[in-house]
């Protein structure tokens, strides 16, 4: 320790003559010289163990386990190390494992983020191996389906605004179906694998999934039949209540407070006014093994049918569901948070609104631009940088093309094919006279409007609120 502490010394001293020869500007030489001395002293000094600053690091492979068979389309990595790294297969884990490390019991977030997975693409319905993902989720323990009553009402709203067509919200519980296969007579270490298959009943016919239970998972063909008889029924709260007095399922404990938390969400659901937006459907079963309760998943009944327009089939538009020990799965001392969200897959709803729009021959707008200053003659750019600059401080989204003389036709057509709804046209007239010339690019209809009062008329034409004065 001695002799640590003098060589200590020693680079201290020597790092302040290298610093004193800076200050007084000592010739390069001499300072190159007496940096070497110091990087020698450091050299032999070496690091001290006892002073490492550790950084904690996030556990890399925490995506392995969660997602049942649905694991398979996880993109596995290593580092130059041999550390096991995946990307990022959803926004759920990672947010989980957020809470747990820092020890957070109570949140309510919005998350949009890319995610990967290992997947046939199809392009055509909005299925890409990189997408985008907009979550939300609640956290926290609190009375039973208040907050999953506010993610489906959310989601509703969502779907709704966005105008792409009838949609339905298919809600079922995991408690219901793990009920329901023990009472049927699937073995616990089935469950998420039987499961799994149910969940293609929306793509596929039941005797399929019935011979993939049957041929590929072992399952026999009377347990199977049975677990046929309660996943091709589907309804509203008279269903739970139908199979609240169901001899069989009555018999799992699991089940009845399934059953139970869905007859109080459907309550709640009809004092939201979206009740006629969700069926219960037994054949839901999400194959993610982190969900415990309530789980949903919206469809749509039928894509926009507009002339010359192609089905497209693009499945779930948004999912979710309650995964109450999913952070305690990060927790050190297992710690559990109660946790429920829904996802909207954002590359699928846009190609729907895409497929829309060609077919109705409409402009994708790439740009949120309201008008266009553009000017009739040369030698105007001073006065197109006045305007835009004008409309810009008021708050109104100008712009005007990057060039010094443009034509008019050419800035006319530019507003057509950005979907830019308005040009304010200057000219030599209209600055003699104190005007602007405001044009419809729809219609092409134009009209001479007093400068002073451009700014309110474009409001008005693009919706914004007026100034009141």
């Amino acid at each position: 320790m001695a002799e640590r502490a003098a060589l200590e010394e020693l680079v201290k001293l020597q790092g302040e003559r290298v610093r004193g020869l800076k200050q007084q500007k000592a010739s390069a030489e001499l300072i190159e010289e007496e940096v070497a001395k110091l990087l020698k002293l450091k050299a032999q000094l070496g690091p001290d163990e006892s002073k490492q600053k550790f950084v904690l690091k996030t556990p890399k492979e925490t995506l392995m386990g969660k997602y049942g068979e649905d694991s398979k389309l996880i993109y596995d990595l290593k580092d130059q190390g041999g550390e096991l790294l995946s990307l990022r297969y959803d926004l759920t884990v990672p947010f989980a494992r957020y809470l747990a490390m820092n020890k957070l019991t109570n949140i309510k977030r919005y998350h949009i983020a890319k995610v990967y997975r290992r997947d046939n693409p199809a392009m055509t319905r909005g299925r890409y191996r990189e997408f985008y993902q907009c979550d939300f989720d609640i956290a926290g323990n609190f009375d039973p389906m208040i907050p999953d009553a506010e993610c489906l009402k959310i989601m509703c709203e969502i779907l709704s605004s966005l105008q792409i067509g009838d949609f339905l919200v298919k809600v079922n519980d995991r408690r219901i179906l793990d009920g329901m296969f023990a009472i049927c007579g699937v073995s616990d270490s089935k469950f998420r694998t039987i499961c799994s298959s149910v969940d293609k009943l929306d793509k596929v016919s039941w005797e399929e999934v019935k011979n993939e239970m049957v041929g590929e998972k072992g399952l026999a063909p009377e347990v199977a039949d049975r677990i046929g008889d309660y996943v091709q029924q589907h309804g509203g709260v008279s269903l739970v209540e139908q199979l609240l007095q169901d001899p069989k399922l009555s018999q799992s404990k699991q089940a009845l407070e399934g059953l139970g938390d869905l007859k109080l969400l459907f309550e709640y659901l009809t004092l939201f006014g979206i009740d006629d937006k969700i069926s219960f459907d037994l054949s839901l079963a999400r194959g993610l093994d982190y969900y415990t309760g309530v789980i949903y998943e919206a469809v749509l009944l039928q894509t926009p049918a507009q002339a010359g327009e192609e089905p497209l089939g693009v499945g779930s538009v948004a999912a979710g569901g309650r995964y109450d020990g999913l952070v305690g799965m990060f927790d050190p001392k297992g710690r559990k948070v109660p946790c429920v969200g829904l996802s909207i897959g954002v590359e699928r709803i846009f190609s729907i609104v895409e497929q829309r729009l060609e077919a109705l021959e409409e402009k994708v707008r790439t740009t949120e631009t309201q008008v266009l200053v553009a000017s009739a003659q040369k030698k105007l750019l001073e006065e197109r940088l006045k305007l835009v600059s004008e409309l810009w401080d008021a708050g109104i989204k100008a712009e005007l093309l990057y060039k010094k003389n443009p034509k008019l036709l050419n800035q006319l057509q530019y507003c057509e094919e950005a979907g830019i709804p308005l040009v304010a046209i200057i000219g030599e007239q209209e600055l003699k006279d104190g005007v602007i010339k405001l044009r419809s690019v729809t219609s092409r209809e134009e009209v001479d409007v007093r400068r002073e009062d451009l700014v309110e008329e474009i409001k008005r034409r693009t919706g914004q609120p007026l100034c009141i004065c």
